[in-house]
């Protein structure tokens, strides 16, 4: 069977990705930028400002706001040290409350009270994630710099998580032995594979655990 072709900013079926963090990956990076196909020039470099909803007693579902729109995904499995995580709901705000009952609150696997409006502003929903002890909305700039190595979607960037700076660096594909080859030739084999919700747990405090090059 001939592998998927995949293009950076595309939806493709369900990805496997390696990904890290730590203060800085520069030799990785600068391998990667050399290594790389052309790619879109309108992925050269992006910014965006997120939330991140983080659950004490959740780590399979990876909830973020970004632009009044809620994208949740659940994790998959891990193949080979990387990780597959794959779409669970996507939602837009106002978000009516059954929206919330059935989908999002189940996501951080926490209990919360019941809902009294018929509809929630982000704003109102950030208000009850702030109020719950075992939650916390963390807010995330990222500058992101896109690259192709291998036909894996590649990206080195600069991430504030609530002011704090730190570097990530992931290489992704439908296909396993693409990222490994892409994990060799930029120096990035043995590197601890960070995924987003245990990095920023890990900056805020949340886990007890240093990030991969620190």
């Amino acid at each position: 069977m001939s592998k998927e072709q995949l293009n950076i900013g595309e939806a493709s079926k369900p990805r496997f990705e390696f990904r890290t963090f730590g203060q800085q990956f520069d030799d990785a990076h600068y391998r990667m930028s050399r290594l790389s196909v052309p790619v879109p020039e309108k992925v050269w470099e992006r910014h965006s400002d997120e939330v991140y909803i983080l659950s004490r007693t959740n780590d399979i579902n990876n909830t973020k706001i970004r632009d009044g729109k809620m994208d949740i995904k659940t994790y998959v499995q891990t193949v080979d040290g990387l990780e597959q995580w794959n779409p669970l709901m996507k939602g837009e705000f106002p978000m009516k409350k059954e929206v919330l009952e059935k989908e999002v609150i189940p996501a951080f696997q926490v209990e919360m009270s019941a809902l009294e409006k018929d509809t929630y502003t982000l704003e109102e929903f950030l208000s009850l994630v702030d109020a719950h002890p075992e939650l916390q909305a963390v807010r995330v700039h990222k500058q992101r710099f896109g690259y192709m190595v291998n036909d894996t979607i590649c990206e080195y960037g600069y991430v504030l998580i609530n002011g704090a700076q730190v570097a990530t660096i992931n290489s992704e594909s439908t296909e396993i032995d693409d990222i490994k080859k892409t994990l060799a030739d930029v120096g990035l084999e043995g590197v601890e594979n960070i995924n987003y919700l245990q990095a920023i747990k890990r900056v805020i405090g949340m886990i007890n655990k240093p990030l991969a090059n620190e």
